[in-house]
């Protein structure tokens, strides 16, 4: 019997999370279509049709790639692990209010997802986006040296609703050039990796908590 429960703990884990998220978030994240893996989806987005052993259908799948998901509203999730772009900001110690830093690059392969296309690149080659921030209020029992280690530890994960937009292209640092997505990011749902504790959330290009 006890296989059993822990069994079913295990399959209702994730359901519970999801149903936890915030409602403005859990709508948009219900109507979008779940991602595999960003990576696949870049790659085949972009199309890598340079090289002499690339398939002479390779631009073409491509091209019928990005018309069928172009405009389509997307699901993914940003495990902790990958989630460096989540980066803790000021914090307030009258108000208790935390601010969250979000470089809207998401990395997969050799390519990337940006919100909107980045125009230049810093001196290592990286592309450069403005930060996305999102604030929210300092949980009951929690202090800024907690909330800071939940970055440190990566202990933080993001969930991302997006739509795929375009290509861009820039120069790469030594020749060459770097692929990516331009997307419309419609949703940013910030979480304490364990628990599930709501930390932020960016909607519709704005911090939801400022709206």
């Amino acid at each position: 019997m006890n296989r059993i429960l822990l069994a079913a703990a295990l399959f209702l884990a994730p359901a519970l999370a999801l149903a936890d998220a915030d409602p403005r978030f859990a709508k948009l994240r219900d109507e979008a279509e779940p991602l595999g893996g960003l990576g696949t989806f870049l790659e085949k987005f972009v199309g890598a049709c340079d090289g002499p052993f690339v398939d002479s259908q390779c631009k073409a799948n491509a091209e019928a790639f990005r018309k069928k998901y172009q405009g389509k509203r997307l699901y993914m999730i940003v495990t902790e692990d990958d989630a460096t772009m989540l980066t803790p900001g000021p914090y307030s110690l009258g108000t208790g209010e935390y601010s969250i830093n979000i470089t809207p690059f998401f990395p997969g392969g050799s390519s990337a997802l940006t919100h909107g296309a980045p125009k230049k690149t810093d001196g290592n080659g990286n592309p450069i986006l403005p930060y996305l921030t999102v604030t929210g209020d300092m949980p009951a029992g929690w202090n800024l040296q907690m909330f800071n280690r939940l970055f440190s530890t990566r202990s933080v994960r993001a969930q991302i609703v997006f739509t795929p937009q375009s290509v861009w292209t820039l120069p790469k640092k030594g020749g060459g050039k770097s692929h990516g997505v331009t997307a419309r990011i419609e949703a940013i749902f910030i979480t304490e990796g364990r628990s599930g504790q709501a930390m932020g959330l960016w909607l519709h290009g704005k911090d939801a908590k400022k709206r």
